[in-house]
């Protein structure tokens, strides 16, 4: 199966990590292999580990770079990377990079149940296994169904919504994501249906809780910093605010020295910075990248080296 994606902030992201050609990457959510294939364009006697959940993706990774002697493929979650390296033998690295969120070819295959826009089964696993968007929905009770639109999806209408979910499913279970789509917009006042599609935050909201998509991010960048070695750099791209707040905070608390209260005339906490910023500011696609990708709207890519 042809797990196609368009690599986004490619060249920039590339160009961030700073890639030596005897260095050992990382790519911890390699999908269709765009940025991987980068990466390994740039290496000669180094390796590139390439990480995907998604056996779809795996398979892909597998056919495209068959006969390339320098890449590793594990199938496996980003957020347990430490691990995944560790059984091989691997405890430092170069380079990291992460790419968050779901894919294109996630989001374009209607059977797995990611779109609002075709019918198909509520599935929404990005690894093909545990549970799914379904029984998500037709199990959880109200308080949390509200908690995780409301916090996932920063949908206002949470409640309203949660409480219409509750009382379709009690008539008939959801199954499939043109029933969900239809009871959320059923729940939302009528001038939201004309900003834009009403289900696209509840959408994301169910999709991060089956997936667990914060608690895998927060564990992933703990561990690939923590398998970064001196110089190396973590570069993250990512597609909404709640996924950015982690990541900036992350890099943030890296890159902070002394935490003494201000007052003290003398610092005696003695910490010191691991990391420094490569980038101020994220770095966002610029209007050409717009133009042959619209879905690149949104991304974000931090970049932070460990010192």
């Amino acid at each position: 199966m042809d797990f196609s994606h368009i690599p986004v902030l490619l060249s920039e992201t590339i160009e961030g990590l700073d890639i030596k050609e005897n260095g050992i990457y990382v790519d911890g959510t390699a999908g269709g292999g765009g940025h991987s294939a980068e990466i390994l364009k740039r290496l000669t006697t180094g390796r590139l580990i390439s990480i995907d959940q998604d056996p779809d993706a795996i398979s892909t990774l597998t056919q495209r770079f068959k006969n390339v002697e320098n890449s590793i493929i594990i199938k496996g979650n980003f957020g347990n990377m430490k691990d995944l390296l560790e059984l091989r033998g691997v405890r430092r690295v170069d380079g990291v990079l992460l790419d968050i969120g779901v894919s294109s070819h996630q989001l374009d295959t209607a059977s797995r149940g990611f779109s609002f826009h075709e019918d198909a089964p509520l599935d929404m696993r990005m690894s093909q296994s545990g549970v799914t968007a379904e029984e998500l929905v037709n199990t959880l009770p109200y308080e949390e169904l509200r908690k995780i639109i409301y916090e996932y999806g920063e949908e206002r209408f949470a409640p309203a919504i949660a409480k219409g979910i509750i009382a379709a499913r009690e008539q008939e279970p959801i199954t499939t994501t043109l029933q969900l789509a239809e009871i959320v917009k059923a729940n939302v006042p009528q001038k939201v249906r004309r900003d834009g599609h009403p289900a696209r935050k509840t959408f994301q909201a169910i999709r991060i809780a089956v997936n667990d998509e914060l608690n895998v991010l927060s564990r992933g960048l703990d561990d690939a910093f923590k398998l970064l070695g001196k110089g190396g750099r973590l570069a993250v791209i990512t597609f909404h605010s709640l996924e950015d707040r982690i990541v900036k905070q992350k890099m943030a608390g890296w890159c902070q020295g002394c935490t003494c209260p201000k007052d003290f005339p003398v610092c005696v906490c003695s910490n010191k910075p691991k990391a420094k910023l490569v980038n101020k500011k994220p770095v966002c696609a610029n209007e050409t990248e717009l133009a042959n990708n619209p879905r690149a709207r949104s991304a974000k890519l931090r970049i932070c080296e460990k010192i």
